[in-house]
């Protein structure tokens, strides 16, 4: 992996430690370097997109990422103090179909160095939309509807 720092730096070190986590499934090692108010931004028309908000969204939704036998390989991490930016390979290894792109993602971290905002961006987001939709398909429509909401005439 390369960095674009010639001396570690300690945010590069935690994306880096969270890769570790993830290829280990080690979601308490994942959620270590994540701020509690982390918003991690998906990108894409599919049932996983959106911003998760918290930890425990977020780490829903690596578990069912965990599922689906998603892999990352770091490629690049760079670093500017406040922001970390990773390019991965990021693979399927189970499911229906496949996804096999390159992935950026955007780190921001906090004063007490976590992360406390990230922003997905997919090198086909195609391939990712059709890949959820064929494996992460939507409740039925009962079960999606807001409960206790009427509209009013």
């Amino acid at each position: 992996m390369t960095t674009n720092n010639a001396v570690p730096d300690s945010k590069v070190e935690a994306v880096n430690h969270f890769f570790a986590a993830y290829a280990a499934n080690d979601v308490k090692a994942m959620s270590a370097i994540l701020a509690p108010g982390i918003e991690w931004t998906i990108p894409g028309h599919h049932p996983l997109s959106g911003t998760k908000r918290g930890l425990d969204e977020v780490v829903s939704f690596f578990d069912q990422l965990g599922k689906a036998g998603f892999q990352a390989e770091p490629v690049f991490l760079g670093s500017n103090g406040e922001y970390v930016v990773d390019i991965h390979r990021g693979w399927t290894t189970q499911g229906v179909g496949q996804v096999d792109t390159m992935w950026a993602l955007v780190w921001h971290f906090d004063a007490e160095g976590q992360a406390d905002r990230v922003v997905n961006l997919s090198g086909d987001q195609h391939q990712m939309d059709t890949y959820v939709w064929a494996n992460f398909p939507l409740a039925p429509l009962p079960g999606r509807l807001a409960r206790g909401r009427s509209v009013s005439a």
